[in-house]
């Protein structure tokens, strides 16, 4: 995972960029891209810290508050498919891909293959 550039370089920037510097000039003495320079000194503007804020970290489980609907749309329906499963989800107005039914469903240890244990 990259990481975020120490808080003394991006002062040093914002710095030279309020003492008139222009940002590509700044960006070429201290090494750094045009586009970061600019970001760290809007970022200075709008919240006074050059700071970064929090990077990566986990997303949080969109269906787990519907777990339950979910879990008996599935033992009421056998042949229940994914995309039907994310259907029913829409019309109770829990708009979600394809995918996050899927992954639900995976860390739930439920798959959709077709045996005699299902029927």
């Amino acid at each position: 995972m990259v990481k975020a550039y120490c808080d003394d370089l991006r002062q040093r920037c914002v710095d030279a960029i309020r003492l008139g510097d222009p940002a590509s000039m700044v960006a070429a003495r201290f090494g750094v891209a045009k586009s970061s320079v600019i970001k760290w000194h809007q970022r200075y503007r709008e919240t006074g810290s050059v700071s970064p804020s929090k990077m990566g970290g986990h997303r949080k489980l969109i269906l787990e508050p519907h777990r339950a609907f979910i879990l008996e749309q599935i033992e009421r329906t056998s042949h229940l498919t994914l995309h039907g499963l994310k259907d029913m989800l829409a019309e109770r107005g829990i708009h979600v891909s394809h995918h996050a039914v899927w992954t639900f469903l995976r860390r739930e240890g439920l798959s959709f293959k077709k045996n005699s244990v299902r029927s």
